[in-house]
């Protein structure tokens, strides 16, 4: 086990429907720690490269109209393997696959509007870290 970082981000679904506070009570009823939050809208250009992987796949367009779609919730979680931890609390992509009991089993509508957003990998969250808190860096 490791004490690491992770971007997370409450999508605009779940700020629109007022989930910010149960999603962060969950977050630290967890053990991580929240040491950098802010409530923004992205610019557009921040959102395709944000999703700058899926540049060429046919849901690119809908992926950075949804996220630029409302404000968002952007945080850097700390914690013993917070990477891996915030997934798995977060649950399946599609929430007809997610448990109940992980955020998108539990408040979820579509695969497209899954309520919140990890990042996969180290250097995934840094690089999305860095794009959202450039101050951290």
């Amino acid at each position: 086990m490791s004490t690491e970082r992770t971007f997370a981000m409450i999508k605009p679904d779940g700020v629109r429907r007022r989930l910010v506070g149960e999603l962060i009570a969950r977050i630290e009823a967890k053990g991580y720690d929240v040491v950098a939050l802010k409530r923004m809208e992205i610019p557009r250009e921040t959102a395709e490269t944000h999703y700058g992987e899926h540049r060429d796949k046919p849901f690119f367009s809908g992926l950075v109209d949804f996220i630029t779609s409302g404000p968002v919730v952007a945080m850097v979680l700390e914690g013993e393997d917070a990477i891996a931890g915030w997934r798995t609390m977060m649950g399946a992509t599609n929430p007809a696959d997610a448990a109940p009991g992980t955020i998108r089993g539990d408040f979820a509508t579509t695969i497209d509007e899954n309520v919140a957003h990890g990042s996969d990998a180290p250097e995934t969250a840094r690089r999305e870290i860095d794009l959202f808190f450039p101050e951290l860096g």
